[in-house]
């Protein structure tokens, strides 16, 4: 009698875990999911007070679903790899609010930038130095910027010696010889009476003013690279 009521008790009792695991042996963990942070170990402690508690849930729940734990250690494993994913974000979200904040300390200062770049350069970095223009750009785009700088500069250069030179058609010639925006800019104080279009004041307008901007466009051409690095190390980071 003991055999047999042993033997009925023992098949009842496997019947009875049989009929309780068909959930987990077919990794359907729908029903749990929503569990994940109520009975994580990990899980109450990873999420701080101001962080998103349903977004750690959906992400533990999302890699219990792919990896099916069978059992409490390797739900704790998951649960571990769930809590360096989310540290990793927030290292990740805390790393570019310090980039940013260094950022806007270097742009409000960036007239020390820009000279601890190039501290013995005249003529640039000055009180209204934009650092945006400086840190805009790809190195092919910066390339050209330095190319077009240089260019500009030889055709201010062309058209000072033709003027000192002289001749009857200097004046003519002096403005073919400048770049296009030269010569626009030139016009521009013609038409406001600034200057009057004689070979003169033009290779004084050039001394003056234009000589000067088409070097201070070569040396910030010529230094923006090492402008981009000084301004990464403020902010904590390399340039890209």
């Amino acid at each position: 009698m003991r055999t047999i009521e042993a033997e009925t008790i023992n098949e009842a009792a496997l019947i009875t875990r049989d009929a309780a695991t068909p959930v987990a042996m077919a990794g359907n963990y729908e029903p749990v999911r929503f569990n994940a942070m109520k009975h994580g170990i990990l899980s109450r402690l990873a999420v701080l007070a101001h962080e998103d508690h349903a977004e750690f849930a959906d992400l533990l729940a999302a890699l219990i679903d792919e990896h099916r734990p069978a059992g409490m250690t390797e739900r704790h494993l998951i649960e571990e790899l769930a809590t360096i994913i989310w540290r990793k974000r927030r290292v990740l979200l805390a790393e570019g609010a310090k980039i940013n904040e260094g950022l806007k300390s270097a742009v409000n200062s960036a007239a020390s930038v820009i000279k601890s770049a190039a501290p013995f350069q005249r003529g640039i970095g000055g009180e209204n130095a934009d650092l945006r223009e400086f840190m805009e750009g790809t190195p092919e785009e910066i390339a050209e910027r330095q190319r077009d700088a240089a260019l500009d500069l030889a055709a201010t250069q062309k058209a000072a010696a033709i003027l000192r030179k002289g001749g009857p058609n200097a004046y003519t010639k002096a403005l073919r010889a400048l770049m296009q925006d030269s010569r626009d800019f030139w016009d521009e104080h013609v038409e406001e009476e600034s200057y009057p279009a004689t070979a003169e004041r033009l290779a004084e307008f050039i001394r003056d003013s234009l000589e000067p901007i088409c070097y201070r466009m070569v040396k910030e051409a010529q230094f923006t690279p090492p402008t981009q690095f000084r301004a990464a190390a403020k902010r904590g980071s390399r340039p890209v």
